[in-house]
């Protein structure tokens, strides 16, 4: 059976979940050794995304938000996979490297770019929606956009970084989430 190639570099936090999309699937990972981005990582980092692209997969947790927010602000053009924090965790354990085949494939083909930050979507019109104070309805819009789990700020942000407008969410949300 083939893999399926994944032609830019991918961002992980570390060696097990190198190993684990490796096994799965032909590419390449840039290992960001934890949640200590150092400035020689932060550099291939950089390089990577000049010469191939680089998708950001770290963990749904908030040592794995830092490192996103870091690189993000680095390198800006960079896109972002997100898989649910139910979807890769153990008992005891949450991360990329605990994740199945399809539930990573997944997150890697939802994969977003952000742009920089316009005001494509009002605060107000945010509100009126409901994201304010209901989680679940949030939730399930970012699970949809493949955006990652977030709070209300990060979620009115992340939309706003994807050019997400009212009518796009009010489409969302007819589709019965």
């Amino acid at each position: 059976m083939t893999k399926q190639k994944i032609k830019e570099m991918i961002v992980v936090e570390g060696k097990h979940d190198s190993s684990t999309l490796r096994a799965y699937f032909d590419c390449d990972t840039i290992e960001t050794g934890g949640d200590q981005l150092s400035a020689q990582t932060l550099e291939r980092i950089k390089k990577a995304q000049q010469e191939r692209g680089v998708i950001v997969f770290t963990d749904p947790d908030s040592p794995g938000e830092h490192i996103r927010r870091q690189i993000k602000a680095a390198v800006p053009q960079a896109k972002h996979a997100f898989i649910p924090k139910e979807k890769a965790r153990t008992t005891k354990k949450v991360g990329v490297e605990h994740a199945r085949k399809e539930d990573l494939w997944r997150a890697l083909e939802q994969r977003v770019t952000f742009i920089e930050h316009n005001e494509s979507l009002a605060w107000s019109d945010f509100i009126d929606f409901g994201f304010v104070g209901n989680k679940a309805l949030r939730h399930g819009v970012c699970e949809r956009l493949g955006i990652g789990p977030c709070n209300a700020k990060t979620c009115f942000r992340r939309l706003n970084e994807m050019n997400v407008t009212k009518e796009d969410l009010l489409e969302i949300l007819e589709e019965k989430l």
